[in-house]
């Protein structure tokens, strides 16, 4: 009988369903908090001045808007002063707005050994918005950054 019942209201698929949204959550939630995590790691390293890492920054000015097209990430980047700010809000005025299509596209860029900036543009795993030439700047810098935390440079 309970077969019979979860058969008829669909409970299976209704299981499935939410078990996906909820993963999906769980994994936009995860990629928002990473790359955060990956930010506020790189304004750390910028103000203890590692291994040359600030002058990266110097003189720089820079508006980042990070964001996933399901609107669950939304992170903010600002270099400013030979300072870098991140905020967990939208900002008008960005230099370059970074769409990732969902939170796995933003985790499976970031975590690339070899991050290809226009392969994902290709795929439309992201669509960038305003001057490649900031996406490009920040890219050296967070694999530059991998590099230093792993001990390549």
């Amino acid at each position: 009988m309970g077969q019979f019942l979860n058969l008829i209201l669909f409970r299976d698929f209704r299981l499935n369903r939410m078990m996906k949204k909820w993963m999906e959550s769980m994994e936009s939630e995860l990629a928002e908090g990473f790359l955060e995590n990956l930010l506020r790691v790189m304004s750390l390293v910028f103000l203890i001045n590692l291994k040359d890492f600030r002058r990266n920054i110097e003189g720089f000015k820079g508006r980042y808007l990070f964001r996933s097209g399901d609107n669950q990430i939304t992170v903010t980047a600002v270099f400013e002063n030979n300072k870098m700010k991140v905020y967990e809000r939208s900002i008008d005025d960005a230099n370059v707005t970074v769409n990732f299509k969902n939170g796995r596209a933003l985790l499976n860029y970031i975590l690339s050994p070899k991050p290809d900036i226009l392969g994902s543009i290709l795929r439309q795993d992201v669509s960038p918005d305003g001057n490649l030439n900031y996406l490009c700047k920040f890219a050296y810098m967070a694999k530059r950054l991998q590099l230093i935390a792993t001990g390549k440079v």
